[in-house]
């Protein structure tokens, strides 16, 4: 166990869900492969030009504010962040500084800093043989930057916060924060410790991957240790890093810049801003949808594991299938208590483990009221497992109701113990060495006769009432 404490702290960028860019009516469009298209007179800053403040993306980091249950201030601006880099058409940034649009709150339970809004740059393309590139659709794209407060220990946690803020965003439509197409970027501030005091910090940019920044912060945290390890000869040196996937390491990039090398200073081009006046904040907070540790909360009190519950949080499609689904079951049959949970636990685990292999280009989900259908035959006994599982596929083809494809493709469990009985004496007549095996002793080989029973009934038989059955007549 190392000695040393590990701070952390993340600054997360995450592009903005708007129509137009952030100052200009360029459109923002992540999808657009054509370079330089999305870009005019204003994205460039020409002569003359004037900037507008895109409302859209006030309003969702209005929202975003809220959710984190930070304090939306009412007066805001924007600032010139000043530097020179290829990326930047305008030879500076339209940041925030002193008066962030949203300060403090908390996530996962990381206190956050501020979060503040600001425009994108341009893309750098570097794998152009000898030159480099650069692709200025980017450049103006409403970009939210979250700072949290130097409170993570551990790459784990680190990687978890990121992960909630993403779904946070997706949840709240305000960005896809697809970290493949650089919708969602993250930096760590690391430092490490022997002491209360800070040790010296390092940032390194522009991590574009969960797995990725997990890694980064190991080596970081490897590398500084063996630096301070190594006596007077090694020393932590302030500075900004990247990230090199194909060596897994990190590289440096430059010394650390402070505030004051930006020479920050209001943007002259642009008004003041009382968000107060701007929006309702009581109207905006509560249209705010259930948030994802709400909806935690929610499947887990329905009876649903963690894991289940995990699972509907982040994959949104399976998730609000589920919803609609109880939804359909209580307008269909009103229930409470442990009948609720059992019909919930029955749904999820079809849901996730026999609906979502199936879903694929040709096929679809199912309509909600027919699935709660198939959910209530399967806990009336009507249908079996094996029964469900077919149904299920055919209704992923076909909207049809659960009964309706049963009854056609013979698929309602027999319960009729007089009719079983029949297939089973013709089981056992037919399977004697494994008659005599079971007799013997091993008694697993009745799951063999069950199985053919099943097979001879094309999985229309009680599974239950055939193993009793068969009990009974071999003794």
């Amino acid at each position: 166990m190392s000695r040393y404490t590990t701070t952390i702290g993340l600054e997360i960028h995450a592009e903005l869900k708007t129509k137009s860019k952030m100052f200009s009516g360029s459109p923002n469009n992540p999808d657009e492969d054509r370079p330089n298209v999305n870009i005019n007179p204003i994205d460039l800053a020409h002569p003359g030009t004037l900037p507008t403040i895109n409302k859209k993306a006030l309003e969702h980091m209005v929202r975003i504010g809220l959710a984190v249950k930070g304090q939306v201030a009412n007066f805001t601006e924007f600032d010139r962040k000043n530097y020179f880099y290829p990326d930047i058409p305008k030879g500076y940034q339209i940041s925030q500084y002193q008066y962030p649009i949203v300060s403090g709150g908390s996530l996962a339970g990381v206190e956050v800093t501020r979060v503040h809004l600001e425009e994108d740059t341009g893309t750098s393309k570097h794998d152009q043989g000898p030159r480099s590139l650069v692709d200025y659709n980017r450049a103006g794209v409403p970009l939210m930057e979250l700072v949290t407060e130097p409170v993570i220990h551990s790459a784990e946690q680190a990687v978890s916060f990121a992960r909630e803020l993403q779904l946070l965003l997706r949840h709240l439509g305000v960005s896809d924060a697809n970290m493949e197409k650089g919708e969602m970027r993250v930096e760590v501030n690391i430092s490490i410790s022997d002491t209360k005091e800070f040790g010296t910090k390092v940032e390194v940019k522009n991590i574009n991957s969960f797995k990725a920044v997990e890694r980064a912060i190991n080596f970081e945290v490897e590398r500084m240790t063996e630096l301070l390890d190594a006596g007077k000869g090694g020393e932590i040196v302030q500075e900004t890093r990247g990230w090199n996937e194909n060596t897994n390491e990190t590289f440096s990039q430059r010394k650390k810049e402070s505030a004051h090398d930006y020479r920050y200073f209001p943007e002259p081009d642009l008004p003041k801003l009382y968000l107060h006046d701007m929006f309702d904040l009581e109207d905006l907070k509560s249209g705010l949808p259930t948030l994802p540790w709400e909806r935690r909360e929610k499947y887990i009190k329905l009876g649903l594991s963690a894991d289940y519950a995990e699972i509907f949080v982040r994959e949104d499609i399976l998730g609000k299938f589920f919803d609609t689904v109880m939804e359909a079951s209580i307008q269909a049959s009103p229930v409470s208590g442990d009948d609720a949970k059992t019909f919930a636990q029955t749904a999820a685990n079809y849901t996730i483990s026999d609906l979502a292999p199936l879903l694929g280009s040709e096929s679809s989900l199912p309509e909600p009221v027919h699935f709660c259908e198939l959910i209530a035959m399967v806990l009336a006994d009507k249908v079996s497992s094996r029964g469900a599982k077919d149904i299920l596929a055919i209704m992923t083809k076909e909207s049809r109701p659960a009964k309706e494809i049963a009854d056609k493709h013979g698929l309602i469990q027999k319960n009729d113990a007089g009719e079983l009985l029949v297939v089973v004496q013709k089981i056992i007549t037919d399977n004697p060495a494994v008659v005599e095996e079971y007799r013997a002793g091993k008694e697993t080989s009745i799951q063999f006769l069950v199985g053919q029973a099943m097979k001879a009934t094309k999985g229309s038989a009680n599974p239950g009432m055939l193993i009793q059955l068969l009990k009974k007549e071999l003794g």
